[in-house]
């Protein structure tokens, strides 16, 4: 178990001062709001433009979820071996070509369901390289003491991503033409390869380069450090359990608010942006709440509160004000508790993990993370589609209160007020 380490300071100056920090953060503010502009305007594309059926939408879904399965591991090698102003710059523009091409496509007539997989497929991919990069290159530009203050302001612009992403992503599926749609997605990581290509500071490379043999074994470094550390195994595990449910309930849930509710696309997104303004809430509290109450019991209690509010839009009923309201204060709330998990845990995950190991840290937590949920989103168009989807997204939003049942239970939950200091490799 990690010993306690420094207290957590207040936010000072010199972090704003750091203009490589300053790069940083725009540069992830613009990816996260192409990147949750892309992920409502694809499904909703398919739901009305192509008119999917629930088992296709779940499938989507799931190829979009795809690579942090199939790659997470690999590319946190990667990133230990690159300077992640790299990795960053290249999905960056990876994921603008990949939109473009959509927005070519539907330009040529040519848009349908095979296209938008491989779209889904081709964003999902890159933006594993880019969030690994970005939660490794953190750690590298700021004091160890800044990470919680880092973590806040980062994962606040992420938050602002979020109110404008979903709206924009709802907007644009109702009201645009599907080229300009996805072409408009584009734009924003345009500009986050701009501001990003302006950082300035020279990493040291943490691995050195290698055969597959050396990369597996640096895989199985990285994978026997977070299953020997009580507080990142206990993590892991915890991640899994939301991202499974929360993929399964997303299905249910984008099904639920137009065909149930019968919302227009601009409504649905207006609602989901609710969890923006929440999150920013909950990015302002991370940055105070851990280092005053404790950071185990601020995890277990924000998610509790965070996932059991899902718990109540099974219950809602037509497209009335109250029924908007109602899914306003549901989002409102699940972003705000989520956000500050979000901050809190990331600020311990990245001070328990040595500085050489950050990229395969973060990405084995990204694979057990977000390897299950294209099993989630399958799992959740299958039971909308056999259960109806009132009883789909009532069955997915119990299945995440696993997450704060099992960070009650473990080691995580007696965290105190101070950041635990890096363990040892194994």
């Amino acid at each position: 178990m990690p010993s306690a380490s420094d207290d957590v300071r207040p936010v000072t100056p010199s972090l704003w001062r750091n203009a490589d920090f300053r790069s940083l953060w725009a540069g992830q503010t613009a990816s996260q709001l192409g990147e949750h502009t892309s992920l409502v305007m694809l499904p909703l594309l398919a739901v009305l433009t192509l008119n999917v059926g629930a088992d296709q939408l779940g499938f989507l879904r799931a190829v979009g979820q795809a690579p942090p399965l199939l790659l997470a591991l690999f590319i946190g090698v990667w990133v230990d071996r690159w300077r992640t102003r790299t990795v960053m710059v290249l999905a960056d523009l990876g994921r603008a070509v990949a939109l473009g091409t959509a927005a070519v496509a539907a330009l040529l007539g040519g848009l349908g369901l095979p296209v938008l997989l491989a779209v889904a497929f081709a964003v999902g991919a890159l933006s594993v390289f880019f969030d690994v990069a970005y939660q490794a290159s953190l750690i590298r530009l700021v004091r160890r003491e800044q990470l919680l203050q880092g973590n806040s302001a980062i994962e606040g612009s992420r938050s602002a991503a979020q109110v404008g992403g979903p709206a924009l992503g709802g907007a644009m599926a109702s009201l645009l033409s599907a080229p300009i749609a996805a072409a408009s997605s584009a734009l924003f990581f345009v500009v986050s390869f701009a501001s990003i290509a302006r950082i300035r500071h020279r990493e040291s490379i943490s691995l050195p380069p290698g055969g597959p043999q050396r990369i597996w074994r640096q895989i199985h470094e990285g994978l026997r450090f977070v299953a020997g550390n009580t507080v990142l195994r206990t993590v892991c595990l915890a991640s899994a359990a939301f991202q499974f449910s929360l993929a399964a309930t997303m299905t249910a849930y984008l099904l639920f608010l137009p065909r149930a509710l019968h919302l227009s696309g601009t409504v649905i997104g207006l609602a989901l942006a609710a969890t923006g303004p929440g999150a920013l809430v909950g990015s302002l509290l991370a940055a105070r709440l851990p280092s005053r109450l404790g950071y185990g019991p601020v995890l277990v209690a924000a998610a509790a509160v965070g996932d059991g509010v899902m718990l109540f839009a099974p219950a809602l009923h037509g497209g009335s004000m109250a029924t908007v309201s109602a899914l306003i204060a549901i989002n409102l709330v699940f972003g705000a508790f989520g956000q500050l998990v979000n901050v809190t845990i990331m600020a311990v995950r990245q001070a328990v993990t040595p500085d050489t190991l950050q990229g395969r840290v973060a990405a084995t937590i990204t694979f057990a993370g977000m390897g299950l949920t294209p099993v989630g989103s399958l799992l959740g168009g299958l039971l909308a589609e056999h259960w109806g989807i009132r009883t789909a997204l009532l069955v997915t939003a119990a299945g995440m209160m696993l997450s704060p049942l099992l960070m009650a239970l473990s080691p995580l939950a007696g965290l105190g007020r101070t950041l635990p200091a890096p363990d040892a490799p194994g």
